[in-house]
């Protein structure tokens, strides 16, 4: 993800500098390998595992603003946090992340009623809409193992229901390359900066939020309107 003065014209914002790209890379760049309509994507099976999985779930999927956004959406998403997961304190901040050399992935932190929208039903929108994870270190034009495809599972119940989908979505053959998506223990879950939170919320007009991140949350709102918190 790139810094917002670099990808939108007279767009800016307190924080340091990620690499910058074109627009037309972006949109060339995001071309999901998904074989099948994403109304079709099947749900997990059931998996007795979900009622141990607790309330929070932190998923990596490239740009955080792009992710927030789209489970901002949810109705029973409770709150959405952008942040860091995968590497030290020391190093947990936009700068540093941001030189893809300190372990992190950009993340978000999903806290969620299991009564209202199921650990299954958060992922399955976390592969067939949030991101591509068939892309390795990278997130369309946003590059570096800080855009990683990661689940950082809390407790075991979160990463058996997690390995068990993957399995489901590979033996369906539903994307056109091997999911990426690695499982990893959550040591600690980093808070991003202020200017982070509900960034796509407050700059829907910013160029790269109308290409990246505006279409993911329009294909949400297409595909499963009866997840939506305001559907009709």
């Amino acid at each position: 993800m790139i810094h917002p003065a670099s990808r939108g014209a007279g767009v800016g914002s307190d924080g340091p500098h990620c690499p910058d790209f074109s627009l037309e890379k972006q949109e060339n760049a995001f071309l999901m390998a998904l074989k099948i309509h994403p109304r079709a994507f099947p749900d997990p099976h059931p998996a007795s595992e979900e009622s141990d999985a607790g309330q929070t779930i932190v998923l990596a999927g490239g740009c955080f603003w792009c992710t927030e956004a789209v489970y901002a959406q949810l109705d029973g998403v409770l709150a959405v946090r952008p942040g860091y997961a995968g590497g030290s304190a020391a190093t947990a901040n936009y700068d540093d992340v941001c030189t893809g050399a300190t372990g992190h992935a950009e993340a978000i932190e999903i806290a969620f009623d299991p009564a209202r929208v199921s650990l299954g039903q958060i992922l399955k929108v976390f592969f067939s809409i949030a991101h591509d994870p068939t892309q390795v270190n990278r997130q369309g034009a946003d590059v570096g193992p800080q855009y990683r495809s990661a689940i950082f599972y809390a407790n075991d119940a979160q990463r058996l229901v997690a390995e068990r989908y993957i399995a489901q979505i590979e033996a369906a053959a539903l994307f056109d390359a091997p999911v990426a998506t690695t499982l990893e223990p959550l040591d600690r879950f980093y808070e991003a900066e202020p200017y982070h939170h509900d960034y796509a919320a407050r700059n829907r007009w910013q160029p790269y939020i109308r290409t990246v991140a505006t279409p993911k949350v329009e294909k949400l709102r297409k595909t499963h309107p009866h997840l939506l918190k305001d559907r009709a």
